[in-house]
């Protein structure tokens, strides 16, 4: 009886499935070098980690982000906080309308309060006047004497609103507070000098009511 020629030994046939040696079907992974680990699924690059929780598949490679964080919801938050802004932005809007029309609504009011104080401050010299006609059959020395000190009393009120009188006369020529009438010749006068006051000035400089109208001295010829 023939027996059967048995491949030789080492051929593939010569270990039967399920009895190879261990390691034989793993010679594959012997030709990768060292520490080089195959890609999940065949879609993750060698070396790059990704949190539980994110959706490998729409995900560059490279990028982390927290974990537990479902960039799905990142359109709706953004939305979110875009809605917010707009409404501060509105309401800022709206406070600053308000607070216009508040400080012209302020301006206003002062203005007539203070209309108010400086019409308040000319009642006596009005009384005074009233006083003065009501006794024009009197003395004119006393009518002469109660005009005077209605004039003074103006002035007066005038000083406390902030003018007070200039009519100064031998004082130099101060463009800033003098406005030249008309020029003289005054012998031994210097050249430029105030000689008479033709229209009193009320106020100071930078806050002047009307200037002091003079005549002045020519310059020498």
């Amino acid at each position: 009886m023939t027996s059967a020629r048995r491949p030789p030994p080492g051929t593939r046939d010569d270990h039967p499935r399920g009895n190879r040696p261990a390691g034989a079907d793993q010679s594959a992974a012997t030709d990768r070098p060292v520490g080089e680990t195959r890609p999940a699924g065949g879609e993750q690059p060698a070396g790059v980690e990704h949190p539980a929780g994110v959706d490998r598949r729409e995900e560059p490679a490279g990028v982390e982000h927290p974990a537990g964080v479902d960039r799905r919801e990142e359109p709706a938050a953004l939305a979110a906080r875009i809605e917010e802004l707009t409404a501060r932005w509105r309401q800022a809007l709206a406070d600053l309308d308000n607070q216009r029309k508040w400080c012209a609504r302020e301006v206003e009011r002062e203005r007539e309060a203070e209309r108010a104080r400086a019409a308040t401050a000319w009642l006596p010299v009005l009384d005074h006047l009233e006083l003065a006609l009501a006794h024009a059959g009197a003395d004119p020395e006393s009518i002469l004497t109660g005009v005077q000190a209605v004039r003074d009393q103006a002035v007066d009120v005038l000083a406390r609103l902030g003018y007070p009188r200039h009519d100064e006369v031998g004082v130099p020529f101060d463009p800033a507070r003098h406005d030249v009438v008309s020029l003289v010749d005054e012998p031994g006068k210097p050249p430029g000098t105030v000689v008479a006051v033709v229209r009193p000035g009320y106020g100071d400089a930078g806050r002047q009511l009307r200037p002091v109208g003079v005549a002045v001295s020519k310059p020498s010829e």
